[in-house]
């Protein structure tokens, strides 16, 4: 390559851009002179990239905006104008698959007030308005000249460009960055549909939840559905209309955390959609769950700030989580490879680093030709247009990226970006100016290093004979150059202009004393390489620590393991016929295998009890942990489901364990009178959401009477209903639509399969689903209650529709209805000793739980508090305290009894040869103050002990330090911003 050649590529883009306009658009009517000659170039002297990462080298031929074949330099057509690449790299154009681009700003008018917006809009749209499928981005695109110059400039040559607004949000459009009007721009007009869990712009109050979110995305489903098979159309609905026609288009779906993929990949499997799932930086920690999904991903590379840890107060503030994610971060990609995933890289919220990132997790062990294919081939594959770009094919866009060296190397300039066969100068290639020179000015000589950073030419020069370095100013372009430098102790600068020769530069200029004198710039030599420091000398494939499961403090680098056991001399609780005893307990397999003196095992682990209590683990009948939301504002939120809000991570879960609880159901608020469907977990602590969950539990749903759900306490409230009447006529028309919408079914189903094939079935109603499933008896109500007067009118509710409340939870005033409550059959889930927090509790005495059980209730004593369920054993001692109620008793208040309200002890709560191994070895008296669970085992998996929680404690001290110091040594940790 000649070193000093003079550049002509603004020549070539001036002599080519005139023969664009007619191909691109042939119905555009000409005004003056039209140029209709071939527009047929070849890029010789080129290596061209492969998707598989090899490089072919030849002349890519170009026609028409189109790309025609790759070809040997020598055998390029005679009528195609001959492009002289120099060597340089070839690259599809990259794609972006996940911008705003051109797409108007949202102009959204905030609603004022406190009070709810329940109310749709009046046009004729779907009934909420967070559904905007019927938003096309193509009919507002329009092409935005700074943001088209930004994206080109990194190297980006189409876009996939949508409005992020809504839980639905219609369809996107694919288009590519030339200086195009709209239309000659679109390569897909609706590319794919696009889906959320934030209701965006909407100023409606619902869904206010993210288990709303979902529910709302499986009704509107549900309702497309069922639209489309009306004829004629029952009303107008534009976006039912359009969330039926863009099924066929690719669905992406947007999500805060790894968590919500697979959760919303579990919902689309509900629909037979599989999602693209677009989320952040922290899939990494759930790589292998992810795959399993068999989901593509879209990722950004915005890895997080280093946490401001330079005060020692402030950095206690830090979680380790967070240490540790900024320390792996950058690790996601490659790791998310490692497992098989297919991904496209964004730039989104890390436009200004994204070439530093992306580079910066190939240096830490991502395959370049992985991180390349990313912003080429897969996003084309995700929208199934990788015929038309993303790979340099015949029959493709002539979108192409030309690269002074491979993609991914440390110092590569983006030279040219071709888009539609037209030609976009980005840069000069300074690599073939970097490099080690002799300056002569006048009579004197000196050395002069030259590199550029961020395009801008850094010079230094160094004296003859000394080590003495002067920086020097220095401006370059094609056709001038000026150095200016002031040597020691001169009397003033030196000056110099001039131009390329054929190895260097010359001109003239003036010395220090201001004559004037000639000079010669001359290669030498390649710059040397600096040395490395011993950070950069340290091998960034090597993970500086491992991912945890789950990924937060008291997480492991692997999951425990079940363990065949034989607990020895412990002092056993088994809350059955045999009552307390010293005895053995065997466990196999996760279960209970034998209880009895000297018990014979071969093979398991012994475990020395002696001195010690061991007791069946706790359930907490009434929790609200491991959530990411817990209330949704409708007055009958029954569709939605607390399973679908899961957080695994959540360190209650291992708190909870530590307390020697190992089961638990996680209950909707008390906003409204009809809550939503609770999920029943047991503590798997690194398990994911869904593997938390107890197989076949029962399923159940959480009402709500008094205070809460008539919002007495919020006068801006509109939402009905607003007096305690009001609630009770929400239950009785809930169930009465819910008999009605049995009823449809019921006769839709008699129909003969001819019948049926000829009418359309009902409309799906997740909500009289879950109303129904209560009727049939197929899913148990656990009711918020204090005042008795709500509790009789509740159990006449139950009675009127011929089902019983299973649970009443709270219920302070429980002592007053004990009676009628279990002559309905009605539990009681309490608090041993809560009183006075607010009105209507004003009754609540200590002895409740004691006299609910003397009536014959079935009584648990429940947290509705994270701090309160880890001493859930100290809360059922306080009924032996106030209602001298047996020791046994006051145990299976939070064991035996919570199971048998959640139809669950057939399989847990006490300790009987064939229930589940989920069992708590205490160091003391189980409802003892001194009391410590020493190991906490679910289903034979000991997820807690005390000897590995201080090991833990241990390592999670010396990462903190670890990884703190590294901050440090960055120069991060400031809140400057710093990242690695």
């Amino acid at each position: 390559m000649n070193r000093f050649r003079l550049h002509t590529a603004l020549l070539v883009v001036l002599t080519t851009t005139a023969w664009q306009g007619i191909a691109a658009q042939e119905t555009l009517a000409p005004n003056g002179i039209a140029d209709n000659r071939l527009d047929a170039r070849a890029l010789t002297g080129a290596r061209i990239y492969q998707p598989d990462g090899s490089y072919v080298e030849g002349a890519l031929l170009i026609r028409e905006g189109r790309i025609v074949g790759i070809s040997d330099d020598d055998e390029v057509p005679g009528d195609f104008f001959r492009v002289e690449m120099d060597g340089r790299y070839l690259y599809p154009g990259l794609i972006d698959i996940y911008t705003g681009y051109g797409i108007p700003e949202l102009q959204t008018t905030l609603r004022s007030g406190g009070a709810e917006r329940l109310e749709p809009t009046s046009t004729a749209l779907n009934a909420n308005d967070a559904i905007r499928s019927y938003y096309r981005a193509s009919l507002e695109f329009a092409p935005d000249e700074d943001e088209r110059k930004a994206l080109l400039e990194l190297g980006f040559s189409s876009v996939l460009s949508h409005r992020a607004d809504g839980i639905a949000r219609g369809t996107s459009t694919l288009v590519t960055l030339g200086d195009e009007s709209a239309g000659q721009a679109m390569v897909l007009v609706d590319a794919a549909a696009h889906y959320s869990l934030d209701r965006g712009s909407s100023n409606q109050s619902l869904p206010s939840s993210l288990m709303g979110a979902v529910a709302l995305l499986r009704q509107t489903n549900l309702d497309a559905t069922w639209f489309e098979a009306q004829s004629p159309r029952p009303f107008a609905d534009a976006a039912l209309e359009s969330w039926a026609r863009n099924r066929s288009l690719p669905q992406i779906m947007e999500v805060d955390n790894w968590q919500l993929a697979l959760t919303m990949d579990r919902v689309g499997d509900e629909f037979e959609t599989q999602y693209i799932l677009k989320l952040g930086t922290d899939a990494y920690q759930a790589a292998q769950q992810l795959a399993e999904t068999g989901a593509a991903l879209v990722v950004p590379v915005n890895y997080p700030e280093a946490p401001k840890v330079e005060d020692a107060l402030d950095s206690e503030k830090v979680s380790f989580a967070d240490l540790k994610h900024w320390e792996l971060a950058p690790y996601n990609l490659r790791l998310l490879h490692e497992q098989g995933i297919p991904f496209a890289v964004t730039t989104q919220g890390a436009r200004k680093d994204f070439w530093r990132n992306l580079r910066d997790a190939v240096a830490r062990g991502l395959p370049a030709t992985v991180a390349v294919n990313a912003l080429t081939v897969e996003p084309a594959r995700m929208l199934g247009v990788e015929a038309t770009v993303g790979q340099l094919t015949p029959g493709a866009l002539a979108n192409l990226l030309v690269t002074s060296a491979p993609l991914m190397d440390e110092g590569t300039v983006l030279l040219e970006n071709w888009i539609r066969g037209k030609r976009y100068v980005l840069a000069e290639d300074f690599d073939d100016r970097r490099g080690q020179y002799a300056l002569t000015v006048g009579g004197s000589r000196y050395d002069l290093s030259l590199d550029f950073e961020d395009k801008q030419p850094r010079a230094q020069l160094t004296l003859a004979g000394t080590e003495d370095e002067v920086r020097v100013t220095m401006a370059l372009d094609d056709d001038l150059v000026s150095l200016n430098f002031v040597l020691p102790e001169a009397s003033g600068p030196v000056r110099l202009n001039g131009w390329p020769v054929a190895d260097g530069w010359q001109g003239n200029g003036l010395d220090e004393t201001g004559n004037r004198v000639s000079w010669q710039l001359s290669y030498v030599a390649p710059l040397q390489a600096q040395e490395a420091d011993d950070d950069e000398q340290a091998d960034l494939t090597v993970l500086p620590s491992p991912v945890l499961f789950p990924f937060s403090a008291y997480g492991s680098e692997t999951l425990p393991q079940r363990q065949d056991m034989v607990i020895r001399n412990a002092m056993v609780w088994t809350n059955e016929a045999q009552g307390t005893l010293l005895t053995d307990v065997l466990v196999r397999d996760g279960r209970i295998a034998g209880v009895g003196a000297d018990l014979q095992a071969q093979g398991v682990i012994e475990i020395d009890g002696t001195g010690k209590h061991l007791t069946p683990g706790i359930i907490d009948e009434h929790s609200h942990i491991a959530l990411f939301s817990i209330n949704e504002g409708a007055t009958n939120s029954s569709m939605v489901r607390m399973r679908d809000v899961l957080d695994a991570r959540d360190i209650d879960i291992y708190r909870n364990l530590a307390g020697g609880v190992v089961a638990a159901q996680l209950l909707h608020g008390s906003a409204n009178p009809i809550g939503g469907q609770s999920a029943i977990i047991k503590m798997r602590w690194g398990s994911t959401a869904d593997d938390l969950l107890i197989d076949d539990a029962p399923p159940f749903i959480k009402f709500a009477l008094g205070e809460n759900v008539k919002r007495s306490t919020n006068p801006a409230s509109i939402r009905y209903p607003q007096t305690r009447m009001g609630v009770e006529q929400v239950f009785m028309d809930a169930f009465s639509q819910a008999r009605e919408y049995g009823r449809r079914w019921d006769e839709y189903d008699s129909l003969s399969a001819s019948a049926r094939r000829n009418t359309p079935p009902p409309r799906r109603d997740l909500v009289d689903e879950a109303m129904l499933e209560i009727l049939d008896g197929e899913r148990y109500v656990t009711a918020h209650s204090y005042v008795q007067s709500e509790i009789n009118m509740l159990m006449h509710v139950a009675e009127s529709f011929d089902f019983n409340i299973n649970t009443f939870t709270h219920i302070l005033e429980g002592y007053k209805v004990a009676d009628k409550m279990a002559a309905h059959g009605a539990g009681g889930s309490t608090f041993s000793d809560w009183w006075g927090y607010k009105w209507e509790v004003r009754y609540a005495i200590p002895y409740n739980a004691a006299l609910m059980q003397q009536a014959g209730v079935v009584v648990a004593i429940n947290s509705d508090d994270a701090e309160m369920s880890r001493r859930l054993n100290q809360e059922a001692a306080k009924a032996v305290k106030y209602g001298n109620v047996s020791e046994e008793d006051a145990l299976k208040m939070i064991t035996l009894n919570p199971a048998r309200l959640l139809h669950l002890d057939e399989r847990m709560g006490s300790i009987r040869t064939g229930k589940d191994a989920d069992l708590v070895l205490w160091s003391d008296h189980p409802l003892s103050v001194y009391a410590m669970a020493e190991t906490t085992w679910v289903e034979g998996v000991p997820y807690f002990s005390r000897d590995r929680d201080q090991e833990l404690r241990d390592t999670i001290t010396t990462e903190r330090a670890r990884i703190i110091a590294a901050i440090a040594r960055k120069g991060g940790g400031n809140g400057n911003g710093a990242q690695e």
